[in-house]
């Protein structure tokens, strides 16, 4: 009993790896599997990546006091001193900027290596953004070639259901043609009432003449009838096979526009071109998870080209500070160390010994136009930074208007063209019913079809453009599901 227990089990456990397995290889990726992609191997993120840690690496290097300066001289001859001969000559010298110019140049770089850490992340939001909207795009193409394709399995149904009554329409066109018989009786009457003044002349054989000119008469005009109906049902044959040839090349045209929009997909993920790419069945609708007015407010302190400007200005002013305090001396601390060897000739106690001399330099900064133009270019830097902050404010405003614009005119068409579909879609059941029976015409038939095409891809398309609208808007909130 353990025995079986277990081998039934085991066969539960095999069966439900393999359902995962199969299911993981159906749907092996998925959009947030893109993003992540696109974070670690996208180049245009790797360089900005690359660009903000070399910024951090210039903060030791303005950081640090400037080298010090060793000069060793060596006399060829000993140069003769009363106290002795000097031999050699070594001054080691180190210079110290004033009070707060390396922690101002610590600063400056410190900052521009926080403005190079938000392009880096408006880089990354920005490839975030292509790589939702291509796959959107990419989407759609994909629910047009299945539409597309389930039309023409329709259109092949429709055909069926022509050819059938293109082979009963003589049987079918009784009715007509009892009408057109008796319209044209009539017309004889009509005929036969006006030349009553040849009928005197015979009547017997006048009218025996006239029933029998009427009886072919008749008969043509029931081949005619059969033959115009035969020919209505082949025109709508040809007209069904036209549809299905429009199809069939629009559904080769996507296919060459799906075979690019892959090829740019993938560039985003730099992988190669061919790559396959799997997107869902079902779009679910995204959502913005804020008030439109929280969205706009969240732009403007979120934006990371907004908060990289802010950055530089920071670091202007620290380097406005710098600047200001290298228009003041540098001082200078060192040592000369004379090495000196005895003199025969000498005899003071000071024979023979080297002497050690502390020294101080100062600079004297009198050549002021440059710090003062310096000080100025700090100056009109800040300000252009100033108007450019204001000129991307003002674009992504725009852009803010645009992306609710795009939101809200999608989630409109999307609630529109949902009960549209099902409308149509009730309608052409209806008629298809119809035209089975042969109570409705082809041209209804393939008028609601193409309405509940036009209505189905117009769903698809507005349910992709709110989410690539969302997605905009996130982007220009910064928000990102992915770190």
């Amino acid at each position: 009993m353990k025995t079986t227990a277990y081998r039934k089990l085991l066969i539960t456990f095999f069966a439900l790896g393999s359902w995962l397995v199969s299911h993981s290889q159906q749907y092996p990726d998925s959009l947030i599997k893109y993003l992540e992609i696109a974070a670690k191997n996208n180049p245009a993120v790797l360089q900005k990546f690359s660009e903000y840690q070399a910024a951090l690496q210039k903060i030791p290097q303005v950081g640090s006091l400037s080298d010090p300066e060793l000069s060793l001289g060596v006399f060829l001859k000993p140069m003769e001193l009363v106290n002795g001969n000097q031999v050699a000559d070594i001054r080691l010298m180190q210079m110290f900027p004033w009070f707060g110019v390396l922690k101002n140049a610590k600063d400056e770089m410190s900052l521009m290596g926080n403005a190079k850490y938000e392009l880096f992340r408006d880089a990354k939001l920005q490839v975030f953004y292509d790589v939702q909207r291509t796959w959107y795009d990419l989407y759609k193409i994909q629910k047009d070639i299945s539409i597309s394709e389930k039309n023409i399995e329709i259109l092949k149904i429709i055909e069926r259901l022509a050819l059938v009554r293109f082979k009963s329409a003589p049987s079918g066109s009784a009715g007509t043609t009892s009408s057109t018989t008796s319209m044209s009786s009539g017309s004889s009457q009509t005929s036969s009432a006006g030349s009553s003044g040849m009928q005197t002349m015979g009547s017997g054989q006048g009218n025996s003449g006239s029933s029998a000119s009427n009886q072919p008469a008749a008969s043509m005009q029931n081949a005619t009838m059969g033959s115009s109906s035969g020919s209505s049902g082949l025109a709508d044959l040809y007209r069904i096979q036209i549809e299905t040839g429009e199809l069939e090349n629009n559904i080769a045209l996507l296919k060459n526009q799906e075979q690019s929009i892959i090829a740019l997909f993938n560039s985003y993920l730099n992988r190669p071109p061919l790559a396959p790419v799997f997107t869902s069945e079902a779009l679910a609708a995204d959502s913005l998870g804020l008030s439109l007015i929280a969205v706009s407010d969240s732009i403007l302190a979120k934006n990371p080209m907004l908060s990289m400007l802010e950055f530089e200005k920071q670091s202007i002013d620290a380097h406005k500070k710098m600047v200001t305090a290298m228009g003041y001396p540098m001082v200078g601390l060192g040592m000369n160390y004379s090495l000196i060897s005895k003199n025969a000739m000498s005899t003071s106690s000071m024979n023979g010994k080297d002497m050690v001399m502390p020294m101080v330099t100062v600079t004297l900064p009198i050549y002021r136009k440059k710090y003062n133009a310096m000080v100025k270019e700090a100056d009109l830097l800040k300000n252009a930074t100033s108007q450019n902050y204001q000129v991307v404010a003002n674009s992504l405003q725009t852009d803010y208007y645009q992306a609710v614009q795009l939101y809200q005119d999608a989630l409109r068409r999307v609630k529109l063209y949902e009960n549209q579909h099902k409308l149509a879609s009730k309608s052409l059941d209806l008629i298809l019913k119809s035209f089975s029976t042969s109570s409705s015409g082809l041209t209804d038939v393939l008028r609601v079809r193409q309405q509940t095409l036009d209505y189905e891809l117009k769903q698809v398309e507005a349910l992709a453009d709110l989410n690539t609208a969302v997605a905009w808007l996130n982007r220009l909130m910064a928000f990102s599901q992915i770190k």
